[in-house]
């Protein structure tokens, strides 16, 4: 699909950005990976632990009144795992060695995160239906009511509700 090509290609522009970044993985939420520049990384294991990574992220926030979980930072002997909100469905996670500019990093992961989001949200923009907008005025038939599928016209306006309780 071209989004996840789209997001792929940011995940690589994201590698000549930042030096010393040695992966990265675009997931929903839920762990499924959307697309993935990681090399030696088993990403659909590293979605799932991200996954949860951000399920105790999102509680700690709520729990702490901080808000709504934005960037996440771990840092190991060997160097950083950094994960960024990326829309209200996806999150990005950056791996980085341990002589990376975490500054550069940050500042480069939480665009990343926001363009992957935008690109998404198209995405489930152009996937719904269009809306059809406001019946015409009238119903749409000569006599102003509107036509059931297969039935006659019925009158214009709000139908009558049956209290199921009520004869």
């Amino acid at each position: 699909m071209a989004v996840e090509s789209d997001v792929l290609a940011e995940l690589r522009r994201l590698r000549h950005r930042v030096p010393r970044l040695t992966g990265s993985l675009a997931a929903t939420v839920d762990g499924l990976v959307l697309a993935e520049d990681a090399p030696d990384t088993e990403p659909e294991g590293l979605a799932a632990l991200t996954a949860a990574a951000l399920g105790v992220a999102h509680r700690t926030a709520d729990a702490t009144g901080r808000g709504e979980f934005r960037e996440l930072l771990l840092r190991g002997s060997g160097g950083y795992v950094a994960a960024y909100a990326a829309g209200p469905a996806a999150v990005l996670t950056l791996l980085a060695d341990g002589g990376v500019n975490v500054g550069w990093l940050h500042l480069e992961g939480r665009r990343a995160g926001t363009r992957i989001g935008d690109l998404l949200a198209a995405r489930d923009r152009l996937a719904r239906p269009a809306d059809p907008g406001p019946p015409p005025p009238g119903g749409g038939t000569e006599a102003g009511g509107a036509t059931a599928p297969g039935g006659p016209p019925r009158p214009a306006g709000p139908l009558p509700v049956r209290n199921p309780h009520r004869p």
